[in-house]
């Protein structure tokens, strides 16, 4: 069986990231203004049909929030936030949940909005990155998640309809997204995350365990 893992939030721990948005703002709640407000800044660009890089778009993003804030963000700061997002340590649970998955014979395949090569080095550095069979980056289609685009591609991939891979996110738009381009889908709840439950098709399955979310996948 195909599955499709995103990466930032799924599989990976962005609140590795608090401290540095407790110094800059002294909270570390900015964290998650500043991903929201990248979400919006790539799906502007979507919209606007212009693809610019990951990293650059996470920069922007941060010197939203400064602005918003009235808090002055250096370039430096820009580059230790860069690098942070490579170092983010996996989820307690991803390690086993994949390597299970592994071990029953599945396709795993990560489809990340974060540039290919930063991808590698993430999961590198997660020590995940030999749990999957393919490493994929919505930079090769010039579209972010939840475009149908990187959905199709990874089907293409690997010769397959998109209707054989299930895509596993911790948001909903990107299950949305997936599930719009043909993919079956299932919700990792991680924390402060939800999906509304009144959306019926979307998600296929949903926990807040990873390993027993995909148990729950791969046995129907």
């Amino acid at each position: 069986m195909h599955l499709v893992f995103d990466v930032n939030e799924t599989l990976l721990d962005t609140g590795a990231l608090d401290p540095l948005f407790k110094r800059w703002f002294g909270t570390d709640a900015a964290r998650s203004e500043w991903f929201l407000t990248l979400q919006e800044t790539w799906m502007t660009a979507n919209l606007v049909g212009e693809f610019e890089p990951f990293a650059d778009l996470a920069r922007s993003a941060l010197r939203q929030l400064g602005a918003k804030h009235g808090v002055a963000i250096a370039v430096g700061d820009e580059q230790a936030l860069v690098e942070a997002i490579l170092s983010m340590p996996a989820h307690a649970d991803s390690a086993a949940a994949l390597a299970q998955l592994r071990e029953q014979g599945h396709t795993l395949t990560a489809l990340t909005n974060s540039a290919l090569k930063a991808a590698h080095r993430q999961l590198d550095n997660a020590g995940l990155s030999g749990y999957f069979d393919a490493i994929l980056s919505v930079e090769s289609v010039g579209r972010y998640k939840p475009s149908p685009e990187p959905y199709r591609h990874a089907a293409s991939h690997w010769g397959v309809a998109t209707a054989e891979l299930i895509m596993i996110a911790a948001h909903g738009w990107d299950l949305i997204g997936a599930n719009a381009a043909g993919l079956r889908t299932g919700f990792i709840a991680r924390p402060g995350k939800a999906m509304d439950p009144q959306l019926g098709s979307v998600p296929d399955w949903q926990d807040d365990d990873l390993a027993r979310l995909v148990q729950r996948a791969v046995a129907q």
